[in-house]
């Protein structure tokens, strides 16, 4: 059997993180690994291992043990006397649709009481993020209708009002600035998926956005000052003579405003240098002049 990783590795955090930066780093890793959400063949194993980190490391006195006693503080007869360690496990199995979820409690009554970072129990995260039901019993998340729009890449991004038809009734709404493709959001007593349509110019990835930039070689070469595309509008870009293709530039907090949390992502700017495909013969001799010198 493989051995169980870190929890603080899973989490992505450090040995002397705080509450608050343990809860974010669980609803980040939990939003990214959710099977729901994430369609890779490992997600279903990775969203459990983030669960299971969480819940040790969120609980002042497991955190303790664990640092203590690593993962023996939770195996049955791992040096504790006879039975379990001091939190021995308890496993509970549900079923949401088409996916099944095995779900680990070490100590205490299972995910009654215990708070996933912000979210009455792991599927939680369907209901606020997904659109989906929480197993954990009923009423938790109410069956609402789902319906889906479709926007624009600088819809999604700057937020935008919209009118919709919702049950033969027509509605103004209003789509907060940075909502990405899949992102459902809870109108009370409906559902909203947002679809975005890709942009030809900007890629996203999370709150960063991505755009390629075609310059000369003899700008690459000698340096040369050109103009890109933002989300806020064209800037002025400084290209530093000696620029190598595909060189990254970084521009600071012009990426995507988050609409959870306020920050706002950076913009990569990708060079892409064009070599020429057809020269003159003046051309070819400066060229073959450069070479040789």
């Amino acid at each position: 059997m493989a051995a169980k990783r870190d929890y603080y590795e899973i989490l992505g955090i450090k040995k002397n993180a705080s509450e608050a930066e343990i809860k974010a780093a669980y609803r980040r890793q939990a939003l990214q690994w959710h099977p729901d959400k994430n369609k890779s063949s490992e997600a279903e194993s990775k969203f459990k291992e983030v669960n299971e980190a969480y819940e040790v490391l969120s609980n002042k006195d497991k955190r303790a043990a664990y640092d203590q006693f690593g993962h023996a503080a939770f195996e049955q007869g791992a040096g504790f006397g006879s039975g379990a360690g001091p939190f021995g496990g308890q496993t509970r199995s549900y079923q949401q649709g088409p996916f099944s979820y095995t779900y680990t409690t070490y100590g205490g009554n299972g995910p009654e009481g215990f708070d996933f970072g912000g979210f009455s129990d792991p599927f939680d995260i369907f209901a606020q993020f997904f659109g989906g039901a929480s197993p954990f019993g009923s009423g938790r998340a109410s069956r609402k209708p789902r319906y889906g729009i479709s926007l624009s890449f600088m819809e999604a991004v700057k937020g935008v009002e919209k009118e919709v038809n919702i049950e033969g009734k027509k509605r103004k709404i209003k789509i907060p600035p940075g909502v990405d493709d899949g992102t459902i959001i809870d109108f009370g007593n409906f559902y909203l998926s947002v679809d975005v349509r890709p942009d030809p110019t900007f890629k996203r990835d999370g709150l960063d956005v991505y755009v390629d930039k075609e310059i000369s070689f003899s700008q690459a070469a000698l340096g040369s000052v050109v103009e890109v595309p933002t989300l806020g509008g064209k800037v002025n870009l400084k290209i530093r003579p000696g620029t190598q293709p595909d060189t990254l530039v970084r521009l600071r907090e012009k990426g995507i405003l988050s609409p959870r949390t306020g920050r706002k992502g950076d913009q990569y700017v990708r060079i892409k240098v064009m070599v020429p495909t057809r020269l003159s013969r003046k051309q070819k001799e400066i060229l073959e002049e450069f070479e040789n010198s």
